[in-house]
């Protein structure tokens, strides 16, 4: 029998969203003779104000990862962040940490899977080089597909439709399809059923939200993280995620059984002091690949097949993870790193004071954060058709905004944050993602929820005492971005609309707007 030693044959590098206990990767390595590599890396969370879910939930994740592989009999090369070495104020990164690792172990060959973030895969692509091991990047088997599949169905594409690469991925994978080739309902997509907003009396018999107890090992992170990044938001009085892959797939069967039936009709609908509604909230067990987005996909079917929910539930949840994420991660490896640095409305501006405090007199926008402060989570309406439309009207710099997100939501990791924010949200890219900016006034947050009922803003209105911000602001951000967007066809009818606005009404609202923007900008609104 070979026998272990501090000298491994071969160092697998995982990092804190590849925690896949079934990856591919470790079916190269022989536990007897190789070894596995984790880092808690200080950098990674003090480089911005990490929510502390966040950080919990990734190192209490990777802690029970790294336990359940030594459980298996394999050596793991773990290191550990303790609440004072090193100290906050000398943060270590993982090039620094690999490096040291790389000269104490001396491996012959070190395996690296594709990371989720460009500037990390560039620090530890850096150390590999200079180290005398020889090393391979492997593909990250945890999705349907990889960077080439995106790049050759990107080909010669002027344009990239997520709806064209749904159905060719659809096909591809023989997802929702009858015997023929043709879509199971009768339609590819069901999204304009997916549209309502709940009655007056608002959303009936929720199930109540999942619990995941955190165990010891969970507790001490707890612990941690309260002492080492005090200040960051959070409370973890009572923190509530997944950080296991058994804890994961539960959540998985919870969301089937429990809300996926009711998750099509109303997945685009808000309602004041319910954060989760109908919606999986399983974001950051896939990120952190605790579950796969297979078995996701496969649940979801199997519960169509068993009468269990409609068509258009089963199939807008099939598009998200098999359309819309597949394609941000394409979009993301085939446009960095000059992504980052896109920004063709010349946004300028900081990320809304309220979106650090949660301090408005915004109903909608104080009850968005109120969710994300606590528990560092918002559905994707909030994200989208809140906070994020109140930042990109607002003038928010799109990598500001990224960086928020980066900082604030659990299940956010650079692949997936970036195309999201600065492409979808923001329309940094200018189209790349989004063929239309995602803008709308007061009265798409009024028609889907009920913030407007006790709020003191009229949504109707753009100027007055009584405006509402968003409606102010929306009218402006068109004004500002007339010439820009006439030709985009998908602007006619709300160019229309501003065309129809006398110029005396176009300068009340520029000069309401700019006040808006600085009471966003000072905390004061």
């Amino acid at each position: 029998m070979s026998r272990k030693t501090n000298a491994p044959r071969q160092l697998l590098i995982v990092l804190g969203d590849q925690l896949n206990p079934n990856s591919t990767a470790l079916a190269k390595l022989d536990s007897t003779t190789d070894a596995l590599w984790l880092a808690e890396v200080d950098s990674e969370i003090s480089r911005l104000p990490s929510h502390k879910w966040r950080i919990t939930g990734f190192l209490a994740a990777m802690r029970h990862y790294a336990k359940a592989r030594r459980d298996e009999g394999w050596t793991v090369i773990y290191n550990r962040l303790d609440a004072d070495s090193p100290s906050p104020s000398a943060p270590t990164s993982h090039a620094q940490l690999l490096a040291k690792d790389l000269r104490r172990l001396k491996p012959e060959h070190v395996l690296l899977v594709r990371p989720g973030d460009h500037r990390v895969c560039e620090e530890i692509e850096a150390v590999l080089a200079d180290a005398p091991a020889s090393w391979e990047m492997l593909e990250d088997d945890s999705f349907y597909s990889t960077p080439s599949d995106f790049a050759q169905w990107r080909g010669q594409r002027k344009t990239l439709l997520m709806e064209t690469f749904y159905r060719d991925m659809r096909k591809r994978f023989n997802v929702l399809l009858n015997d023929d080739g043709t879509p199971r309902g009768g339609a590819w997509n069901f999204d304009s059923d997916n549209r309502k907003s709940f009655s007056r009396h608002g959303p009936a018999n929720l199930p109540p939200v999942p619990a995941y107890a955190p165990d010891a090992s969970t507790q001490d992170v707890i612990a941690l993280i309260n002492d080492r990044y005090p200040d960051h938001p959070g409370d973890l009085s009572d923190f509530n995620l997944p950080v296991t892959p058994t804890q994961a797939n539960r959540a998985l069967d919870i969301f089937i059984e429990q809300r996926l039936a009711g998750f099509g009709d109303h997945q685009d609908a808000m309602w004041a002091g319910e954060s989760q509604l109908w919606h999986s909230n399983l974001a950051f067990a896939l990120n952190l690949k605790l579950i796969t987005p297979q078995l996701c996909v496969d649940s979801a079917i199997a519960a169509f097949d068993a009468g269990m929910a409609p068509i258009n539930a089963v199939e807008g949840f099939v598009r998200q993870i098999l359309g819309w994420r597949e394609f941000i991660r394409g979009v993301y490896f085939s446009e960095m790193p000059n992504y980052a640095a896109l920004n063709v409305l010349d946004a300028t501006a900081d990320v809304p004071a309220s979106f650090w405090s949660g301090e408005t007199s915004m109903a909608c926008v104080r009850d968005s954060m109120r969710s994300v402060l606590a528990t560092g989570y918002a559905h994707h309406i909030q994200r989208l058709m809140v906070l994020g439309l109140v930042a990109q009207l607002a003038d928010t710099n799109p990598y500001a905004f990224h960086e928020w997100h980066m900082a604030m939501y659990v299940d956010s990791v650079d692949w997936v944050s970036l195309p999201n924010t600065l492409g979808m949200s923001q329309y940094g890219d200018g189209g790349i993602v989004g063929s239309k900016p995602y803008c709308a006034s007061g009265r798409y947050i009024s028609r889907m929820s009920n913030y407007c009922r006790s709020c003191e803003y009229n949504p109707t209105k753009a100027t007055g005492d009584d405006a509402c911000p968003v409606t102010t602001l929306y009218w402006d951000f068109l004004d500002r971005h007339e010439r820009q967007f006439a030709g985009n066809g998908r602007m006619n009818f709300q160019l229309a609309n501003l065309a129809r606005k006398r110029a005396d009404e176009r300068r009340e609202i520029r000069a309401q707007a700019s006040q808006v923007k600085a009471g966003l900008r000072e905390g004061t609104l």
